[in-house]
């Protein structure tokens, strides 16, 4: 700031009054662009309206308990003006420490929602995934950015160290898009090699399609996408719910995965060992196509296993698939059986099944076995 300023400053101290200071001062910091020492002058000001002392201008230390919500009030409208005009100057990352101090990121994932998807990594493009994936403003977006900028395999390692801080929608959502991601690379890589072999075949919409019948297209343990970047993303695809038309292409990729070679049907946790077949009858109850059936493959395998820990796993996806199809009555009892006293922090989650569908005798039942007054009297009185 030039030497005139500072004179202009005091000059107006001298002939005026403090609010002309404080207004000159704002003014010229909103020309300059220094929006943080901004934000400072806003406190400052409000601060010396208070009475309180000004060597820390943004402190809620020294102000009075009685004059405190007042201050408050200052700083929240000044953070947001301030986070607002970095926002204006494309400056997201300062922008973010002023909305998420006021717990309102709506802005920043407005202007994420509108930023083109860059085609290159780059200071602003990491910027964008910073703030879109990590900071998980709009975790979908910064995948979208990932998987342009950094590739699939890195976007792949990225969802998997961040899917257990991701809401229920959030994984749903980054499942879908890396779905129809991997989905349309290898429509597009199998329909290649099958327009060579076969130039005058009739042209097909949907994977499963594509390769049915075709055996030829995995003899001698031929593969046309990254298998390991077809396990995962069938794995993430779990996440996927009811009516998500992404689930036909979770299903056409398991089903392309159930036939490739053995060495690279890689087994999973129970009830997903056969991982591919498991996740086929996974994916068709979600989309109700022949639900006895699928559930049946469930059912089969939880019959035969012989170890809790085991039987908790597989009892764990029937109830899954049971609740998120709004079939409590029939997750109750397996629920009952095998989780609650397999899994203490189930109970939780056993007693909202228990209330939505208005089962409060289970829950008393289950809650006198494990010796659970609280439960127990929280059941009652509902009843």
């Amino acid at each position: 700031m030039s030497d005139a300023m500072f004179a202009e400053l005091a000059d107006l101290r001298r002939t005026s009054s403090t609010d002309a200071v404080f207004e000159r001062l704002e003014t010229t910091l909103r020309e300059r662009g220094e929006y943080h020492k901004l934000f400072d002058a806003r406190c400052l000001k409000k601060k010396h309206e208070l009475g309180a002392p000004l060597h820390r201008p943004t402190s809620f230390d020294d102000i009075a308990p009685e004059k405190r919500d007042e201050f408050e009030a200052a700083y929240v409208a000044a953070a947001r003006e301030v986070g607002q005009l970095l926002l204006n100057d494309r400056k997201p990352g300062q922008a973010f420490v002023y909305f998420h101090a006021l717990r309102e990121t709506q802005p920043i994932r407005d202007l994420l929602e509108a930023a083109p998807v860059p085609f290159e990594s780059n200071e602003e493009s990491e910027e964008l995934i910073d703030l879109a994936f990590y900071k998980l403003i709009h975790p979908v977006k910064g995948m979208q950015i990932m998987l342009k900028t950094h590739g699939t395999c890195s976007t792949i390692t990225a969802l998997d160290q961040a899917f257990a801080n991701l809401t229920p929608d959030q994984r749903s959502e980054c499942a879908a898009l890396l779905v129809r991601t991997l989905h349309a690379d290898l429509f597009q890589s199998i329909r290649r090699e099958v327009v060579q072999r076969m130039p005058f075949a009739e042209p097909v919409t949907t994977l499963r399609a594509l390769i049915a019948g075709r055996e030829w297209l995995f003899a001698d343990n031929n593969y046309h996408i990254d298998v390991s970047h077809l396990h995962s993303t069938v794995r993430f695809a779990r996440s996927l719910t009811p009516g998500q038309p992404e689930l036909a292409l979770a299903r056409d990729l398991a089903e392309y995965g159930s036939q490739l070679g053995p060495q690279f049907q890689y087994p999973g946790e129970p009830p997903f060992t056969e991982f591919y077949p498991a996740h086929i009858q996974f994916f068709k109850y979600l989309a109700n196509d022949n639900r006895s059936e699928a559930m049946a493959f469930f059912q089969h395998q939880l019959d035969t296993e012989s170890e809790s820990p085991d039987q908790a796993m597989i009892a764990y996806v029937m109830v899954d698939l049971y609740a998120r199809t709004e079939q409590i009555e029939a997750a109750l009892p397996i629920a009952e059986k095998y989780l609650v006293n397999a899994d203490r922090d189930f109970a939780a989650a056993f007693s909202e099944l228990c209330q939505q569908a208005g089962r409060f005798d289970v829950l008393q039942r289950s809650a006198e076995v494990r010796s659970d007054l609280v439960t127990y009297a929280a059941a009652l009185v509902q009843q």
